[in-house]
């Protein structure tokens, strides 16, 4: 009942079972294909993928940087069984993968970068979890990526924590990238002049 994609992204060949149930099952969702095309990963990174699904955006960057680099996510017991199995089928099963509800389940820290394609949902508070506690599992100078259809939200709320944000229209969806340039909330700071 399951689908097989092969596709290759950033030169990379990568396959994926995938199964009804978890998001974007058919085919990689342009989302995170636009977020993707905006990521430069680098030798030292330590990335998160947040919300990991069947595990696009964490192989790939274990594919590039090495499987000892990335931590994959998801709330979903089916996506971290197919994330399990697909970092398997693409030679990459040392990543760390694990079933966590945001960050509450997860101990790792000090990514240089995290990388999120959050569930729309009608109120932001898995996005508003992400994003705060995101911040803090940063490393300084490391940037936050998320990809939406709406921007205003989620562009104010990175101004309010990271002092800043870079937003580029890809093919319908928004790419936000926000750097970690201080150990605190800028809105933290200028509470605190």
């Amino acid at each position: 009942m399951g689908f097989f994609i092969e596709t290759t992204i950033k030169g990379v060949e990568l396959r994926f079972q995938t199964q009804p149930g978890v998001f974007s099952p058919g085919a990689i969702d342009k989302g995170t294909l636009a977020m993707l095309s905006t990521v430069e990963f680098q030798p030292g990174d330590r990335v998160l993928d947040l919300g990991c699904g069947y595990g696009v955006v964490g192989i790939l960057a274990a594919k590039l940087i090495g499987a000892q680099n990335v931590v994959m996510v998801d709330i979903d017991p089916l996506a971290v069984q197919l994330a399990r199995e697909n970092a398997v089928l693409n030679g990459v099963s040392e990543i760390l993968v694990c079933q966590s509800d945001g960050f509450s389940g997860l101990a790792e820290t000090g990514f240089t970068k995290i990388l999120c394609n959050p569930p729309y949902h009608t109120d932001f508070s898995v996005a508003k979890h992400f994003l705060e506690k995101g911040f803090n599992r940063l490393t300084l100078g490391g940037k936050l990526y998320m990809v939406v259809k709406r921007k205003e939200w989620y562009k104010n709320k990175l101004i309010s924590l990271f002092g800043g944000v870079r937003v580029e229209y890809i093919d319908g969806y928004y790419v936000l990238c926000a750097e970690k340039r201080s150990p605190d909330y800028a809105r933290a700071k200028k509470k605190g002049r």
